[in-house]
């Protein structure tokens, strides 16, 4: 049995799904989970880390942790794990958990495992497989030094387990040092999309250089909002100015692991598929038979994605509508 630290990630109040199932796996070992949770007003998420299999939640309340920073949480989180001296450390690989993460294992002076696809518990051991070569390989890591042994796993890559709301959390309220940061973040403008980010969604709908505009990737929208999805982008896509750079999926963009991912009008450079190969089940949509997004893809439709995704949409609503 290992003694298991989670880096608690949330955002406007709500904690990450990514999390949740950071503390399943774990729990489901049957090791000592633990949960960190830094923020300002953020002790009532508590109770959710709970449910979700930390039998412990260490918190730590302050202004200067209000919007994250790497400085001040990395900060924090060492001084707490230096103080319980956990066996494992995880967190997601979402753009906090990348910036972080390393942050915290250099204070430490450890390894990481990053980017991880696959987590196994032995004993108060772990083992992690991450992919190398764009995606074409796997590597097994094991760590073989002292100290914590510190991984970020990707979302969606181990699923989230059922609450459970008769888990209760010990609470145990944590001090940091913060004295002498040279960093403060005073204000965050959010974006105006109210769609999922394409590293958390479960379906993410992503559209190529073939959408021809960024006016026309208005019928992935259409399809994204029925499904509750995400809307991805290739970088060519990106790059002729179709879509914000938030949106890219691939080796330079966002990474995704999604339970579904369309693919209309990408080709399949290896760029891309470095970025959703992991996903569970691909479906592309390209006129293009030769195209290498067949490849990896479970199902291909070789056809004009401007007749079938509206053909898709329409279906997809009437299953909805009953």
């Amino acid at each position: 049995m290992a003694k298991v630290f989670v880096i608690a990630e949330h955002r406007d109040g709500r904690l990450k799904k990514a999390t949740f199932e950071l503390l399943g796996a774990s729990a489901a070992a049957g090791n000592e989970t633990h949960a960190i949770l830094l923020g300002e007003g953020v002790a009532g998420l508590a109770t959710e880390l709970g449910h979700n299999g930390a039998q412990t939640v260490h918190v730590v309340e302050n202004a200067a942790l209000k919007f994250y920073t790497s400085e001040a949480y990395s900060k924090v989180i060492v001084e707490i794990l230096k103080k319980h001296t956990p066996d494992v450390v995880l967190a997601s690989h979402t753009p906090t958990g990348r910036d972080l993460m390393p942050c915290v294992a250099a204070r430490m002076n450890v390894g990481l495992a990053s980017d991880c696809t696959q987590l196994a518990f032995e004993g108060a051991k772990i083992k992690v497989r991450r992919p190398v070569y764009s995606g074409k390989a796997t590597a097994e890591v094991e760590f073989l030094a002292s100290g914590p042994q510190m991984a970020t796993v990707r979302p969606n890559a181990l699923g989230v387990p059922k609450a459970d709301s008769a888990r209760i959390a010990s609470v145990v309220a944590e001090t940091g040092n913060f004295a002498g940061l040279l960093t403060q973040v005073t204000d965050v403008v959010k974006g105006s999309s109210a769609r999922p980010d394409v590293t958390e969604a479960s379906i993410v709908v992503s559209g190529g250089r073939s959408m021809k505009s960024a006016e026309n990737f208005k019928i992935l929208e259409e399809l994204a909002d029925i499904l509750g999805a995400a809307v991805g982008a290739s970088r060519a896509a990106v790059d002729s100015g179709y879509r914000p750079h938030r949106d890219q999926v691939g080796q330079t963009g966002k990474v995704v692991s999604p339970l579904l991912y369309i693919a209309c009008g990408i080709s399949g450079a290896i760029q891309h598929l470095a970025g959703m190969r992991t996903s569970k089940t691909i479906v592309a949509i390209n006129q293009d038979p030769d195209a290498p997004i067949f490849q990896v893809a479970d199902y291909g439709v070789v056809a004009d994605l401007f007749a079938v995704v509206p053909a898709l949409k329409d279906e997809f609503k009437k299953l909805k509508d009953h």
